[in-house]
């Protein structure tokens, strides 16, 4: 992306300056189709979105879902101005090596179509956290973290690669973003995590409670929103409506996101003796995630290799943070954008077609990729760790035991996303004394509460 940057924005201050005194030229005509595919990549990257609405709250609990989708439409419109306002300066503004320190704004930048590709991506790195820290979090603190990653930490991370920053003046290739985006907004989600602590119910001393989804086949949706909204995210990259780059990356796209759901499934198969939906599911993420730093520069053999391993590794990720790490992830989104973020990037310093290890391009582009990993997780660890740990000693970030056992749609916002719900959290029957007993005994009441209430809509 770094490449195309100098370019459009070259160009795109030759045409605004001349457009009204020129006649139509070759030049002009590209530009409008340059411009135009950005757009439209733009709008496929917004729609994602609405991927990451559904994916996280089919794979949560019924009694959330207003919740999480309060937190993605929210995470887009104040990521948005946030991003306008000062993110955009501090990650494209004059360098000094290490943030950007013009253009807040939009002062003095003509390509305002640059602008609006860039903040649908720093929404995206954002709402990645959304998703970790599902069912538990309070919806203040979460949009204060929100603000601050997409004004500040994440356009540290994309200055330092894309905006002339230290790390691209190393050599660091991240086309569309598995590290700038995925890695930096995983990073992020685990360190909120280690704060947050786990859902209640989900360990038990060594053991390891399932919480299933309540809706996977809305979880399915949101994985194939996201892979047609990814075509954009790496497509538009190009930053050009060039044919000989952008069929090829949308290519490498698409093969890499097949590689992770066949590897996925087919290892689920071979290690818990059945194909896991789920899994299989954010299968195709995690080869999305895994070829969006080198998309443009992998071969269509290097792509599917990519996305195999992807879907292998994101399995073991899982179980990893899960089982023996004990973070509680309720949709994976640490395994999916940081373990695969982080295998995508380093892939870039092996399938390289020009620089490569593979190709003979030796180690040196591996050992740039590593410094740059590196580097991300150590900031962004660092500045997510101290916004979490701030908030929670000034006034907590989770909510009550009580709220969360009710669910954050009722505690939090006063109304359901489904109608059952309505008849588990309003009965009368549920008084104090049940709140204050077990969790088996607190379900047990709800579970007479909902039998009673049939009864009673039968014999009226």
């Amino acid at each position: 992306m770094k490449k195309k940057i100098l370019s459009v924005t070259a160009l795109g201050s030759l045409v605004t300056t001349s457009a009204y005194a020129a006649p139509v030229t070759a030049e002009s005509v590209q530009f409008s189709l340059d411009t135009m595919w950005v757009m439209i990549a733009a709008i496929l990257v917004f729609f994602m979105h609405a991927g990451f609405a559904m994916v996280e709250s089919g794979f949560t609990r019924a009694k959330n879902t207003l919740n999480i989708l309060l937190k993605n439409i929210l995470t887009i419109s104040i990521g948005s101005v946030l991003y306008f306002l000062v993110g955009y300066g501090i990650m494209f503004g004059s360098s000094n090596g290490f943030f950007g320190t013009t253009g807040f704004a939009l002062s003095g930048v003509e390509d305002v179509g640059f602008f609006l590709f860039q903040a649908v991506f720093a929404a995206t790195c954002a709402t990645i956290i959304s998703g970790a820290v599902a069912e538990r979090m309070k919806l203040s603190s979460y949009l204060i973290l929100t603000v601050l990653m997409t004004g500040a930490i994440y356009p540290v991370v994309g200055h330092w690669v894309w905006g002339g920053g230290w790390i691209s003046e190393l050599g660091f290739v991240d086309f569309a973003g598995s590290t700038v985006v995925h890695l930096t907004g995983a990073v992020g989600a685990f360190a909120a995590v280690a704060f947050l602590g786990a859902r209640i119910g989900k360990y038990e001393g060594e053991k390891v409670n399932a919480i299933p989804g309540h809706n996977i086949p809305i979880g399915a949706l949101g994985v194939f929103i996201l892979w047609f909204g990814w075509f954009g995210f790496n497509g538009g990259s190009s930053l050009a409506a060039d044919p000989s780059l952008v069929p090829s990356v949308i290519s490498t796209t698409l093969l890499s996101a097949s590689g992770g759901v066949i590897a996925s499934a087919l290892y689920t198969k071979i290690r818990f003796k059945q194909i896991d939906p789920s899994i299989t599911l954010n299968g195709a993420l995690g080869g999305l995630v895994g070829i969006t730093a080198g998309t443009a520069n992998v071969s269509l053999i290097g792509a599917v290799i990519i996305g195999l391993v992807a879907g292998v590794i994101l399995v073991e990720g899982i179980r990893f943070i899960d089982v023996v790490l004990k973070k509680d992830d309720p949709v994976g989104a640490i395994a999916v954008h940081g373990v695969c973020g982080i295998w995508g990037t380093l892939a870039v310093g092996f399938f390289d077609t020009a620089n490569g290890l593979f190709y003979g391009g030796g180690a040196a582009l591996l050992g740039v990729q590593a410094i740059g990993v590196g580097a991300v997780i150590l900031w962004t660890g660092f500045a997510v760790s101290a916004v979490v740990f701030a908030l929670k000693s000034l006034g907590g970030i989770r909510v009550s035991r009580e709220e969360e056992i009710t669910g954050l749609d009722y505690a939090e916002h006063g109304s359901n996303a489904y109608e059952l719900k309505e008849s588990l959290v309003s009965s009368t029957s549920i008084g104090n004394a049940a709140l204050s007993g077990s969790l088996v005994e607190r379900l047990d009441e709800l579970g007479k509460a909902g039998q009673k209430k049939k009864v009673l809509k039968k014999s009226v």
